[in-house]
């Protein structure tokens, strides 16, 4: 039997497994198995935390719902960073995942995760075409929107809205997503500003779907937000699932993300079971 976690961030919510002192390896279709939600233990992502290297406490692999292995998600890194924390004692973490390296500290019980500078070209979205990433006009169905695009180490595109809860996030979403502008697929964010330091956001997340949060996103949408004079350097990001502080750090742009992270339940799983 292998041990998991049951995990989430604001109710999106993941299946951890520690593989630093028992190595294994899942395929898509086990992957597949555990985040279905009838069959399964249920998770919008699976996450497999591995030894660290080169100075880091360790690396997280990210696997979506549908098996796919993705490069950022900031609500498991807070859940990751917490464990690692607790666990070390230490208040400063270093986890590097394939979208590069996060710096996390504790912030009170909370977790803040250091993301760097977004990247804001086009080609590092990536999008299909030279495009200005602030705004663009993104044609879908016939229909025409405004969009802006960023990346945080994985691909967003954000789209401002008259209201957020209102938005078609389903039916867009997909479209969005697999859109060809998009070569790696995308994430997508329906934002309405609330205020100067307060955004509503509701998202369509990559090779998963609605969840009720997505951090990586809400780092996405406040840069957006900020390059197009919609907001100051921080602001509060309310998502279904609740509200996260970000902040653009003055002098290098860095993103600051404080948010919880919650243990569920603990369990074990017979991986055998879902090779058969």
């Amino acid at each position: 039997m292998t041990p998991f976690l049951k995990m989430h961030g604001l109710g999106n919510d993941f299946v951890v497994f520690d593989a630093r002192k028992r190595a294994f390896s899942l395929d898509g279709a086990q992957v597949r198995a555990i985040a279905n939600r009838r069959t399964g233990i249920g998770c919008d992502q699976l996450i497999v935390i591995r030894r660290g290297t080169g100075g880091a406490d360790a690396i997280m692999e990210i696997r979506n719902a549908d098996g796919s292995e993705v490069e950022q998600c900031g609500n498991a890194t807070r859940c990751v960073a917490r464990l690692l924390m607790d666990e070390s004692g230490r208040n400063r973490v270093r986890i590097d995942t394939l979208g590069g390296t996060l710096l996390c500290s504790d912030a009170d019980g909370a977790v803040t995760v250091d993301w760097g500078a977004a990247r804001t070209m086009w080609d590092e979205v990536p999008l299909a075409q030279p495009t200005d990433t602030n705004m663009f006009e993104l044609n879908v169905d016939g229909a025409k929107h405004v969009a802006s695009a960023v990346s945080v180490g994985n691909p967003h595109v954000v789209l401002f809205v008259e209201d957020a809860e209102t938005a078609p996030v389903t039916t867009l979403g997909p479209r969005i997503e697999t859109h060809p502008m998009f070569p790696a697929k995308t994430n997508v964010e329906f934002v309405s500003v609330e205020s100067g330091e307060r955004l509503r956001m509701r998202v369509w997340e990559r090779g998963v779907g609605v969840t009720e949060a997505c951090g990586s996103g809400a780092c996405a949408v406040a840069v957006a937000a900020f390059r197009r004079g919609l907001t100051g350097r921080k602001v509060e990001v309310v998502l279904d699932g609740g509200a996260l502080t970000l902040e653009l750090r003055e002098g290098d742009d860095h993103i600051l993300m404080t948010g919880p992270s919650t243990l569920s339940f603990k369990g074990e799983i017979d991986l055998k079971v879902l090779a058969a």
